[in-house]
């Protein structure tokens, strides 16, 4: 024996995002941790790889190796693990003691890390924008604020929850100001959803995998920053302003998934959203839920108001709805935006794109048997993004409607006619959401109108 102290073995179970933000945070530079893996959930082609070297740090010469989740027994068990920490997000609660069960079982102790150990602060007012659920629609108010605080001739920098699915090296730093900067970066379609609409309305995205390095660039450009939230995770920045949405559409949500509940416990103010196409009965339920937790924020009513160009071109047609992907698939809409345009614009049929779909598409509906007669836009990688064009090209549709936020026919040659529908946010009552953000600007920002 020479008198070294083991290093505290721990397992990281995420999905290329959280768990990486954790680890740089808590973990990177502790002598005390040894990390021995990452696993992977919910995004496809991550298992395999390589946290690589030059994010892992000094501890970590030959990176850290990221496994499949099945394996978490195994891992344990061949690595002596003693901690297995939690973190991805967008799962039931039940789901996380599944893991837990299984992490207890196999003799480690079982944790999540809270805000304390992970929001970096920054310098600048942050307004995060947060959800209990994927697909409330935290993006459509994210622009309706960005743009808003533009207005008041604020610089913004938006900082977007990570999604680091390509080279993570590459994508340790990331700064997107315009389309030409998304296209050099080979971002996803799942990435496209997100920077596009920011990058439309002349707002800098930032994202990446390590967020202290991504916020001392925001910093030097900005006046105020926009966390867009990704999933129903909490910010990785300290809020001076937390928003958290509630999906009317889906009541009895709020208190049942990981770490949604935390995050609308923790808002300074709670919006339940879509009340345009709720039935008001399940508008209260879901009010009912949000004071059940967190009965000191605000509650405000909001709109999302779909547009679809060119109306007249879908009515009497057999229509292939498209619509965001992770709202779709683990955020378990069965529809979105583009369902509720077809059917608004009077089209003759919602074509299954079950029907001719590409042999890598029916993996995803395989994967999440809720998803109604839609087809998400996924794209993970050009295996995937190429399988979606097919599956497109290849149904009996007359027109597609595109309600991705992506423009889909930049990146995939589509051989049919495209309409795109998109979700705009409109205040649905009183106290208003405008009423709370003008309120931060003036406290923050005197003078500023």
């Amino acid at each position: 024996m020479n008198g070294a102290v083991r290093r505290r073995r721990i397992v990281i179970l995420g999905a290329a995002g959280r768990d990486f933000h954790n680890f740089n945070v808590v973990w990177r530079d502790d002598p005390g941790v040894e990390v021995v893996a990452f696993t992977a959930a919910q995004i496809p082609d991550i298992a395999g790889r390589r946290y690589p070297p030059s994010l892992a740090g000094r501890l970590y010469p030959e990176g850290i190796p990221i496994l499949d989740e099945s394996r978490l027994e195994e891992i344990c068990r061949e690595s002596g693990v003693d901690e297995v920490v939690f973190a991805y997000s967008d799962v039931t609660h039940e789901h996380v003691m599944h893991l837990a069960s299984r992490a207890l079982a196999a003799g480690a102790d079982f944790s999540l890390l809270g805000p304390k150990r992970t929001m970096l602060p920054s310098k600048l007012p942050v307004i995060a924008i947060t959800a209990v659920r994927t697909g409330c629609g935290k993006s459509v108010i994210a622009r309706w604020l960005s743009r808003r605080l533009s207005q008041r001739g604020l610089r913004v920098a938006v900082l977007r929850h990570p999604m680091p699915y390509g080279d993570l090296a590459a994508a340790a730093v990331q700064r997107f100001a315009t389309l030409a900067d998304v296209d050099a970066a080979n971002a996803t379609a799942e990435e496209r959803e997100e920077y596009e609409p920011h990058l439309a309305l002349g707002h800098v995205v930032f994202a990446g995998v390590d967020y202290a390095r991504i916020l001392q660039l925001a910093e030097q450009e900005a006046d105020v920053i926009v966390w867009d939230g990704g999933n129903n995770d909490f910010s990785f920045l300290v809020p001076d302003l937390s928003v958290t949405l509630a999906d009317a559409l889906r009541p009895g949500q709020v208190a049942k998934y990981h770490p949604g509940e935390a995050v609308a416990r923790m808002a300074d103010v709670l919006v339940i959203n879509k009340v345009n196409d709720a039935a008001p009965g399940d508008v209260e339920t879901v009010r009912k839920e949000l004071q059940a937790v967190n009965a000191r924020a605000p509650i405000v009513l909001a709109a999302s108001e779909v547009q679809l160009e060119n109306a007249d071109s879908v009515r009497g047609k057999r229509v292939l709805v498209i619509e965001d992907g992770p709202t779709i698939t683990h955020g378990g809409a069965p529809y979105g935006a583009g369902y509720v345009a077809a059917k608004a614009a009077g089209a003759a049929e919602i074509v299954d794109p079950r029907e001719r779909a590409d042999p890598e598409i029916r993996k995803v509906f395989d994967a999440y048997p809720h998803i109604g007669t839609v087809l998400p836009a996924v794209g993970y990688g050009e295996k995937q993004l190429e399988a979606l064009r097919r599956t497109i090209n290849g149904s009996s549709a007359e027109v597609v409607i595109s309600a991705t936020p992506l423009d889909l026919a930049r990146i995939a040659r589509i051989d049919k006619p495209l309409v795109r529908a998109r979700y705009e946010f409109a205040e649905a009552g009183e106290p208003t959401l405008a009423s709370f953000v003008d309120a931060f600007i003036a406290r923050r920002f005197p003078g500023r109108r």
